[in-house]
């Protein structure tokens, strides 16, 4: 417990980001840790880019993570991962949601999307997984679960108990959309159980 584990999360206005880092702080409370989280930055209007800093461990005494500084990055969009690369280092997991939403200069033709933004962190030597959280959370029910999916991915890369998520979960969600929350939750843990036993299985094949 004494290692500090910083936690970066990104991605744009709207994608409920905010939500998914009171969820993660208060599941590292009750896992024991202290922890220590920035205020969201950037625009909060939806399509403005939006980050959150997470540190946690036995003792935390700033919230903000350094540049290269990043244990683990939860990008809600595709190409905020690439934005923040920066904060990465060649140890640094990241959790990438496929999802594109167009920034304003693509949406109006004045920019192009960069059509390689996995295989850009993949050749820095970075651990990407990719998942289609949109699709996740709409098998679940929840199409605007996409963030409880990557918490749930999230949960995959940590050793807390489980019950943990799915209590704060419970707590933070009002009762119409709590289940379907909690499916997300759970489906977006075992896609990413799913990466991590296809990467394991690949190395022992090499």
């Amino acid at each position: 417990m004494g290692k500090v584990t910083n936690l970066f999360l990104c991605g744009v206005g709207g994608q409920g980001i905010l939500l998914a880092s009171e969820v993660i702080s208060s599941a590292c409370r009750k896992a024991g840790y202290d922890i220590k989280q920035s205020e969201v930055h950037g625009m909060a209007q939806r399509g403005g880019s939006v980050v959150a800093h997470l540190r946690f461990g036995e003792k935390v005494y700033s919230p903000l993570i350094e540049p290269g500084g990043a244990d683990i990055v939860l990008s809600f969009e595709l190409l905020e991962a690439l934005r923040y690369l920066p904060y990465m280092h060649r140890d640094t997991r990241v959790i990438v949601n496929t999802q594109k939403i167009l920034p304003a200069p693509v949406a109006t033709g004045m920019d192009t999307y960069p059509p390689d933004v996995i295989d850009q962190l993949t050749q820095r030597g970075i651990s990407v997984f990719p998942l289609d959280a949109f699709a996740i959370a709409k098998a679940a029910g929840e199409t605007r679960a996409v963030n409880m999916v990557l918490v749930g991915a999230l949960a995959a890369l940590l050793t807390f108990d489980e019950n943990i998520f799915l209590e704060v979960i419970s707590e933070r969600m009002p009762e119409k959309i709590r289940q379907k929350n909690i499916s997300a939750f759970l489906k977006g843990k075992e896609a990413l159980q799913d990466l991590l036993t296809g990467s394991l299985q690949t190395q022992e094949r090499g």
